[in-house]
């Protein structure tokens, strides 16, 4: 009967998995992206946000609304990219504020993103005019007088029941180059007719009540023109009854001479886009375009995909912070972490001797594995590691290193009920991947369970726990095991020698005669 120790390809399962680790390495340090951990907000500093709710007639700041509203920006905040940001409200209704830290430098698109309200509607096109305030033409009798305003600059958005002369006149009165005319951030009243400028303060738009709402969208998604040519473009998927009221409102525009054969899409009371409608547009799919680049589409995508916010805010502040923490907070951590590292390396050449040397190239590889996977995965879906999360690494120490003793343990139980080291080594390894795997199991179960029913900080510790805690698994049984068969397949560490970890006399059993016949290899 062929012995497993010789059908168990120890050379080759090790060669791939150092294969993977070599390309794992490379993909680290590949030119490009970071080398190093990003770091979270309590180990390098960030930006805060201070977030307050404005006073917009007819609309209720309750406890319930803002608290919604932290659940929201804190998922546009992690469609950016960002992790370990942290979200919060303080004070009670009108009086509360949001406050938003976010590790490192933050760009402005992010503070933008946090305050905008992402309200979106579909209204009819009424009239396009040039985005400055009308003017009164000069008397004939003075043709030296300059041209003055009929009145002071009216701010838009502007909301009427009705598109009467008094609306017309307000509309007139706009001017989309005059300060904080295109600041937007304020709700209107799908029912009303509204009178506001384009993104760009370029025109400004007579718009009737809205036909299409943002609350009908069921997904946003940036994609390039289908054709390949042109910028990119910010898809819409309708729900049913925004669907139906898309294709009813596209039939009825259709027929119109321009501009009242345009659709506007109004986003936070400003006019994102304008376009002409040539056909019924079926199906439920709607388009926003502009002049997007894909960061600009994608961002917008992500503001509406996660809804919007129940109140309107404005950024009170923005400032970057120092880390509250800091380096000497850090530098104790890794210095802990460090000697306890030391003495679980000691006690393993100790105990272990020849056997030490295999549980530290193992915690060594693991490490480095971890290293390259924490690397990575802060350049491709910005992760941050905190204080919390190098606690998680310096408690995976432990959970690695009793892998290593649960297996030799095990190894060493079989040569004192009188296997052979070759044969104790597969034997060995048969009952104790039983127990490795069920205590890494429940240490993976407390980080997932740890992981979805906390925040912040807590949440790092969770991750990097149940990273690590995979990451051993990987080692122990594609590194570790298969190096353990290679050694045991040596002469010198088949014998039984004293420097082995595996000497039946210090094991307390009887020395067998040779290697040679010390007993038959048993089968898994």
């Amino acid at each position: 009967m062929a012995s497993v120790t010789t059908s168990y390809r120890a050379g080759r399962v090790l060669a791939y998995f150092s294969l993977v680790i070599v390309l794992l390495g490379v993909w680290t340090f590949w030119p490009g992206g970071a080398s190093t951990p990003r770091l979270g907000l309590d180990l390098r500093g960030g930006t805060q946000v201070i977030l307050t709710p404005k006073n917009v007639e007819g609309q209720k700041v309750t406890d319930s609304a803002m608290k919604q509203a932290v659940s929201i920006i804190r998922q546009r905040v992690n469609a950016f990219g960002v992790s370990e940001a942290e979200v919060s409200v303080q004070g009670q209704g009108a009086n509360s504020t949001i406050i938003v830290s976010i590790p490192g430098k933050t760009n402005s698109d992010v503070i933008d993103s946090l305050k905008s309200t992402a309200k979106l509607d579909f209204r009819p096109v009424l009239d396009i005019a040039i985005g400055t305030q009308a003017t009164v033409k000069p008397s004939t009798s003075t043709p030296s007088q300059t041209p003055t305003p009929a009145s002071p600059a009216v701010l838009p958005p502007i909301q009427s029941a009705s598109d009467d002369a008094a609306f017309r006149a307000a509309y007139a009165k706009i001017d989309c180059n005059a300060k904080g005319a295109l600041v937007g951030g304020v709700p209107v009243d799908p029912t009303k007719y509204v009178a506001t400028c384009d993104r760009e303060g370029a025109q400004k738009f007579i718009l009737a009540p809205a036909r299409v709402l943002g609350t009908q969208i069921s997904k946003a998604a940036p994609e390039l023109p289908t054709q390949g040519a042109g910028a990119w473009q910010v898809a819409l998927t309708l729900n049913g009854k925004g669907s139906s009221d898309f294709a009813a409102v596209t039939s009825e525009i259709t027929k119109n001479a321009s501009p009242k054969n345009q659709l506007g899409i109004v986003l936070d009371g400003m006019v994102f886009s304008a376009p002409s409608v040539n056909e019924a547009i079926l199906g439920g799919r709607a388009v926003i375009t502009g002049t997007f680049t894909q960061k600009t589409a994608t961002d917008l995508a992500n503001v509406l995909k996660y809804g919007a916010l129940p109140v309107s805010l404005d950024v009170a502040s923005s400032s970057q912070l120092s880390p509250t923490l800091g380096n000497d907070q850090l530098q104790g951590g890794l210095l802990a972490g460090l000697i306890g590292l030391l003495i679980v390396a000691l006690y393993l050449l100790v105990y272990y001797r020849a056997l030490g040397l295999i549980a530290l190239a193992s915690l060594a590889l693991a490490g480095a594995i971890t290293y390259f996977t924490v690397v990575l995965l802060g350049n491709q879906l910005g992760l941050a590691l905190t204080l919390a999360g190098v606690a998680g690494l310096i408690v995976a120490i432990g959970v690695t290193a009793d892998s290593f003793i649960v297996y030799f343990e095990r190894l060493r139980d079989e040569v004192r009920e009188g296997r052979s080291i070759k044969s104790a080594a597969s034997s060995g390894w048969t009952r104790a991947r039983r127990t490795i795997l069920a205590a890494d199991g429940v240490s993976l179960l407390a980080a997932v369970v740890l992981y979805f029913l906390s925040v912040g900080g807590v949440r790092g510790f969770a991750f990097t726990l149940g990273l690590t805690t995979i990451i051993d698994i990987f080692v122990a049984f594609f590194f570790t095991r298969p190096l353990v068969e290679l050694a045991v397949r040596s002469r010198w560490f088949s014998s039984g020698g004293k420097m082995t970890g595996m000497n039946p006399e210090r094991l307390g059993v009887a020395p067998r005669p040779t290697p040679a016949t010390a007993g038959s290899s048993t089968q898994e």
